[in-house]
């Protein structure tokens, strides 16, 4: 049985089928389940997961880096259609995710939650509820979190693709993230170009300069856009940023 923020949460989604339905979605999800950020991350043709929408900093800084390095419970969760829970990121053994072991202690979030968004084989996209402390979700915070996955599946294949946000609706607290995942988009077909690489491989080289550089992915590719950063064929997509001089 789901709780009474939950129905609410449920119902608000239903009505409201506009661009800001799931970023309200979000907000009020997180204070029903009672964690300190929600997500909605959909998997996107040649670019992997990307972020929808978002209640909290601490969720789009966490799904930002799965974004970066490619793993995570995230990334796990959408590729085998399962529930990924983590009570304790620091807990998690480093082979696991060497990658994101590397980061976790400089995270705010301590403890995630994973829930696939699909229909059997078809996968959709991964809701992750993230806390700033360790612990378990209770028996009935499980519930709701999987009843919102199911109506947000709902949502994703009944309608198509959700509408991003609008940039103007003061209610999302990730209104930019659209904008800065096109950058990302742009980026990469620019690297494909330049190294005449498939949009898969080039946005493979993207993440791999964005953590060998100590960047974000959004970062790198302002400057790739700028044409302040051009890769190196040459090189495994780590080497140090060199101007573009087209």
């Amino acid at each position: 049985m789901i709780s009474d923020r939950m129905g609410n949460v449920l119902r608000r989604l239903r009505d409201d089928d506009g661009p800001g339905g799931i970023a309200h979605a979000m907000t009020a999800g997180a204070v029903a389940l009672g964690v300190d950020g929600l997500a909605v991350s959909l998997l996107m043709e040649d670019s992997g997961i990307e972020l929808v929408a978002c209640s909290d900093e601490s969720a789009q800084v966490f799904e930002d880096l799965q974004f970066t390095l490619g793993e995570g419970p995230g990334p796990d969760t959408v590729r085998g259609g399962i529930m990924v829970w983590v009570p304790d990121l620091a807990g998690v053994r480093p082979d696991r995710w060497p990658a994101l072991a590397m980061e976790t202690a400089g995270l705010a979030a301590r403890a995630v939650f994973c829930f696939p968004i699909g229909l059997g084989a078809i996968r959709v996209g991964v809701l992750t509820a993230v806390r700033r402390t360790p612990g378990p979700l209770s028996p009935g915070q499980a519930d709701d979190a999987l009843v919102l996955a199911r109506a947000l599946t709902a949502r994703c294949l009944g309608g198509g693709e959700p509408r991003r946000q609008d940039p103007d609706d003061r209610a999302s607290q990730d209104s930019s993230h659209e904008l800065q995942q096109a950058v990302v988009h742009q980026a990469t077909g620019m690297i494909s170009v330049q190294l005449g690489l498939s949009l898969p491989q080039a946005l493979l080289r993207l993440r791999g300069h964005a953590y060998g550089s100590g960047s974000t992915i959004t970062d790198i590719s302002r400057e790739i856009v700028a044409r302040r950063l051009r890769l190196d064929p040459n090189t495994d997509g780590t080497e140090p940023a060199v101007a573009d001089k087209d």
